[in-house]
């Protein structure tokens, strides 16, 4: 049988392999910031940038490759985000991507 290894799908195994990377670097990361007493501002400042650059990795794609309504609803989000707090812009977002599409864009 092809793609399996000890009776268990490819697929399940990149699966438990991708989690036990994502495992170890979460807990390699814990030790490294536990060596410290404090942690130094400047590692602070790329430790709070990081979610920025997550979400902007999984937002460009999308921006560039996908519709008119998704551009928009990109642009509508950004505005909102100088405004309103994070709750409140993930609804805007939906309801700008939903109404969009609805109208065919």
């Amino acid at each position: 049988m092809s793609g399996e290894f000890l009776g268990i799908s490819a697929i399940y195994w990149i699966i438990i392999a991708g989690a036990l990377v994502t495992y170890a670097a979460r807990f390699g990361g814990h030790l490294v910031l536990s060596r410290f007493d404090s942690i130094p501002p400047r590692v602070d400042a790329a430790l709070n940038a990081v979610p920025a650059a997550v979400i902007t990795t999984l937002v460009a794609p999308a921006a560039v490759s996908n519709g008119l309504a998704e551009g928009i609803t990109i642009l509508i989000v950004l505005a909102a985000g100088l405004r309103f707090p994070l709750m409140a812009i993930f609804g805007i977002g939906w309801v700008a991507i939903v109404a969009l599409r609805a109208a065919g864009l």
